[in-house]
């Protein structure tokens, strides 16, 4: 017999758990805090603070038969489905600085350069993890982490537990942000991969009039020290095309949590 004071234990921990799998599989998603450096006892204890009062406030009843049942089998399947939705529209924003570093890279010859991503543990190119790491703190200092939070807050709204599965609209507005992921990259590395190509078609014009000149030993540190120069340069304009990628994950996220 279960003693008096431990009555709806149980029961009290399953909605804590299902309080979890929303904010915890949008962190799984989402940028920084999905990173492999954030210890996963955070992201438990991040996802209960916020899971427990948005899910108070939606006045989540557990199914009658429970979660080992088919009705809480779709309710646990449409938290997962929505949390991860809300994460990765934000995580597309963010990838498009990774893609802006690897054009540059190319285009200044630094493609085979590659550094460890600490986030996500794969070699990605030196000039994309420079970028990666901007749109860190431009991240932060935008407070995204905690306009994320309050998307999954304000997601409960629309989205209540047990019926949180995501409409067609939903969907497909998310494939076609997805489909802006590449056109935001090249936007954010334009200013200096375009400047780059101009050197590099310089340099091949100066070797058809000198054969004797060795393209290589020239051609490579002028495009790299053209490069450089160009990224201190446009860094102010490369900030502001990573924050406004930045804003539109965070407002197609939003627009996920509001149905």
């Amino acid at each position: 017999m279960i003693p008096r004071g431990f009555v709806g234990v149980e029961a009290q921990l399953w909605v804590w758990m299902v309080a979890m799998i929303r904010p915890g599989a949008a962190f799984f998603a989402a940028p920084v805090f999905g990173a492999n450096f954030v210890p996963v006892q955070l992201r438990l204890i991040l996802s209960l603070a916020i899971g427990i009062p948005a899910l108070s406030a939606a006045h989540f009843v557990l199914p009658a038969e429970g979660l080992v049942s088919i009705q809480g089998f779709l309710l646990v399947g449409g938290e997962v489905l929505a949390g991860l939705a809300l994460g990765f529209a934000v995580q597309i924003g963010f990838s498009a600085a990774t893609i802006g570093g690897e054009t540059i890279g190319n285009a200044m010859g630094l493609g085979f350069a590659a550094m460890i991503d600490p986030a996500s543990g794969q070699h990605n190119p030196m000039i994309g993890q420079f970028l990666t790491i901007l749109a860190t703190f431009l991240f932060l200092a935008m407070g995204g982490h905690l306009a994320l939070a309050a998307t999954v807050v304000e997601s409960y709204r629309a989205l209540p537990p047990g019926a949180a599965w995501l409409s067609a609209n939903a969907i497909h507005s998310l494939v076609l942000f997805g489909g802006t992921l590449f056109a935001a990259g090249l936007s954010i590395a334009l200013p200096v991969g375009f400047a780059v190509i101009l050197v590099q078609l310089v340099m091949a014009m100066l070797a058809r009039s000198a054969p004797q000149l060795n393209l290589f030993s020239v051609g490579l540190p002028a495009a790299l020290l053209a490069g450089i120069v160009l990224l201190a340069v446009a860094a102010p304009v490369i900030g502001d095309s990573i924050l406004a990628v930045l804003q539109q994950g965070l407002e197609e996220s939003q627009r996920i949590a509001a149905g």
